[in-house]
C-alpha cells in the first residue's frame, strides 16, 4: 500500500488530507468554504522499473498515446513559431492550452486513466467520476512520483463536500485491471454489434457529389453485406456548420434519395456532422456571430481545417434549438440511420462557474444522445471517457493517411496530426476500450493501389490490427475497382475481424500480435 497525500482549495480556503492506497476505489472528499476552485492535487509515490512500460491516454480520441519507456517524455507545441501557431491553430486540437507540458526526460500526462505494465502485469489508475473535472495525471520518473491534478479552477463551489478524487486502482492481468474499472464505472457499450462498411474519405474527401456516391454504392452491392454502412463523409454541406441543407450543385436532389438507395441495397445510411463547430466561410459563421463561443471577447478558433473553424456556444438556446433541428433533418427527414459526429471537442475548450470543461463535455454527449435517439452515434475527435457508454462507436486514433506517416515537417508539430503509424500505435494501446466503452473505431483501411502510397506490407499491418482491435471495420476504396485478389483479401479480413481469438499483444520491445484463427496460430509484427 501508498499513502496518498491531497490538497484542494476555493478561494475562500483549504483542506489536506491522507489515505492509504490499495486496490479498489478511493474517494476522496474534501471540506471546503464556499468560493471558486483553485485546485485539488494528490501525490503518491510511484516507483517504475527500467524495463517497465506507462501508458498515459492522451486528452481526445486523436491524440498520440503510444506506451513509453521510463525516460520517455511527450512533446507539446511550444516548440512551433508563434506565426504557425496563430495561423494554423495546431495548439487548439489538444490540451496545449491548459495543460503544462514538462521538457524533462520521464515526464509525461494523460487523462482519465494509465497504466504502468511489466510483462503481463498492470497497474491501473484510473477515473470514476470526471463531472467534477478531468483527471488528470502527470508522471515524473526521476522523482519517482505520480501527481494526480483535478481540472476544476475557476468553478463555484457552494461550501461543503467536494469530491476532489474519485480514483480506482487495480493491479493484475490486462483483462482482470479493465474489467475491474469498467464494473465500477457500471459502464456497458451501447452496442456490442460489429460494424463493416464504406466511408466516403480517404479517397474522395471532399470531392464527392451525386454521382460518385452513387458509382461506389452500386459497387458496395457487390461486395458487402445486408446490415453493413454506406457512410457519406465531408462535403455534402455547403460548408461546415451549415447542415439544414446540401450543397445545391453537388447533390441537387438532396441525400434522402441516397439514404433510401443505401436502404434499398440492404445497407444502413450514414453521415457526417461536425455539430458543434461551423467554419470561417459558413452562413452560421457571418449570420450568427452571437452563436459563436467568446473567450476574452475572441470567438475561439478550434483549428485551421476548411477556413478555420470555431466552437459554438452550447449554453446558447438558439444553438441548441438549431442542432435539434439539425438532427430532425438528418435523421427523421432524410432518415439516415448512424451519424459520424466529428471535431467534438470544440463543444468544451473551457469550464466556466457553473461546470468544469469535462462536466461541460458530458452535458455536450448527453446533448447528443437525446437528439439522436436510438439513432446511431460514431463519435470522432472527443475527450475519451465523456463518450464512454455515450457513443455507439468511437474513434481512439487520428486519421490515417494515404502514406505511413505523414511528409516529414508535420511530424514535428502536435499529437493530433494524421499519421497511419501513429493511427495503428492508437488502435494497439486503446484496445482494451474496445467492447467495454463502445465499438472502437480506428478508422479507414486500404486494399487499393489507386490514389494510396502505402507499401503492401504497410496496407497489411494496416487492415490486419483494424480487424484484430476494431467494433466498426470500413474501407474507403472504391470496391468496384477491386481485383478478384483484392476481393479475396477483403473477405479474409471481414472472416479475420468476425473469428479471430485469444488475441496477445507484446510490445516490451517492438510491437508482436499473437492469436488464433480456425485453429492456427498467427503473428503479426509492425
Amino acid at each position: 500500500m501508498a499513502e496518498l497525500h491531497w490538497h484542494a482549495a476555493t478561494s475562500a480556503g483549504s483542506a489536506d488530507g491522507t489515505a492509504l492506497i490499495g486496490q479498489g476505489s478511493v474517494h476522496l472528499a474534501a471540506d471546503l468554504p464556499a468560493g471558486a476552485l483553485q485546485n485539488a492535487v494528490a501525490t503518491l509515490p510511484w516507483p517504475m522499473d527500467n524495463d517497465e512500460r506507462l501508458f498515459m491516454n492522451g486528452y481526445q480520441t486523436w491524440t498520440e498515446c503510444p506506451e513509453l519507456g521510463k525516460r520517455d517524455r511527450q512533446r507539446g507545441t511550444d516548440h512551433i513559431p508563434r506565426f504557425l501557431l496563430d495561423k494554423y491553430a495546431f495548439d487548439r486540437y489538444g490540451d496545449y492550452h491548459f495543460v503544462r507540458y514538462s521538457k524533462q526526460k520521464g515526464t509525461s500526462h494523460g487523462f482519465s486513466y494509465c497504466y504502468f505494465r511489466k510483462g503481463n502485469h498492470y497497474r491501473l489508475v484510473a477515473s470514476l467520476n470526471e463531472m467534477p473535472g478531468y483527471t488528470i495525471f502527470y508522471y515524473d520518473a526521476k522523482a519517482a512520483a505520480l501527481r494526480i491534478e483535478r481540472d476544476c479552477a475557476g468553478v463555484h463551489h457552494n461550501g461543503g463536500a467536494f469530491a476532489a478524487f474519485d480514483l480506482f486502482f487495480a493491479e493484475g492481468s490486462e483483462n482482470e485491471v479493465f474489467d475491474a474499472w469498467f464494473a465500477a464505472l457500471d459502464c456497458r457499450p451501447r452496442t456490442t454489434k460489429k460494424l463493416a462498411g464504406y466511408s466516403s474519405w480517404y479517397n474522395r474527401y471532399q470531392n464527392i457529389d451525386e454521382a460518385s456516391i452513387l458509382e461506389d454504392l452500386n459497387g458496395c452491392k457487390t461486395l458487402f453485406k445486408p446490415g453493413d454502412l454506406f457512410q457519406i463523409d465531408d462535403g455534402w454541406e455547403p460548408k461546415v456548420g451549415d447542415w439544414l441543407e446540401t450543397d445545391p450543385v453537388k447533390f441537387p436532389h438532396g441525400l434522402r434519395p441516397l439514404a433510401d438507395a443505401a436502404h434499398e441495397s440492404g445497407f444502413l445510411a450514414g453521415l457526417w456532422l461536425a455539430p458543434f463547430v461551423c467554419e470561417k466561410e459558413s452562413a452560421v459563421y457571418h449570420d450568427h456571430p452571437d452563436w459563436l463561443l467568446q473567450v476574452n471577447g475572441q470567438p475561439w478558433c478550434c483549428g485551421g481545417n476548411w477556413s478555420s473553424f470555431y466552437a459554438l456556444d452550447i449554453d446558447n438556446p438558439e444553438v441548441l434549438d438549431y442542432l435539434k433541428n439539425v438532427f430532425d433533418r438528418v435523421l427523421k427527414d432524410w432518415g439516415f440511420d448512424l451519424v459520424k459526429l466529428d471535431f467534438l471537442y470544440g463543444a468544451a475548450p473551457f469550464g466556466n462557474a457553473n461546470e468544469s470543461r469535462a462536466a461541460r463535455m458530458q452535458r455536450a454527449m448527453k446533448l447528443l444522445r437525446d437528439w439522436c435517439g436510438d439513432k446511431l452515434i460514431l463519435g470522432c475527435g472527443v475527450p475519451v471517457m465523456p463518450a464512454f457508454g455515450v457513443v455507439d462507436y468511437c474513434r481512439i486514433g487520428c486519421d490515417v493517411s494515404l502514406d505511413w506517416d505523414d511528409v516529414w515537417y508535420m511530424r514535428l508539430f502536435h499529437r493530433e496530426r494524421v499519421s497511419t503509424k501513429q493511427s495503428i500505435g492508437n488502435t494497439v494501446f486503446r484496445r482494451q476500450l474496445n467492447g467495454r466503452a463502445y465499438g472502437s473505431d480506428p478508422d479507414v483501411f486500404f486494399l487499393r493501389e489507386e490514389n494510396c502510397k502505402l507499401t503492401s506490407q504497410q496496407k497489411e499491418k494496416l487492415a490486419t490490427v483494424n480487424a484484430l482491435f476494431s467494433g466498426i471495420l470500413l474501407t474507403s476504396d472504391m470496391p468496384s475497382r477491386y481485383t478478384p485478389a483484392q476481393r479475396g483479401k477483403y473477405a479474409a479480413l471481414r472472416d479475420l475481424a468476425d473469428h479471430a481469438e485469444n488475441v496477445r499483444v507484446n510490445a516490451d520491445k517492438e510491437i508482436c500480435i499473437q492469436y488464433t484463427l480456425h485453429g492456427r496460430e498467427k503473428k503479426l509484427v509492425l
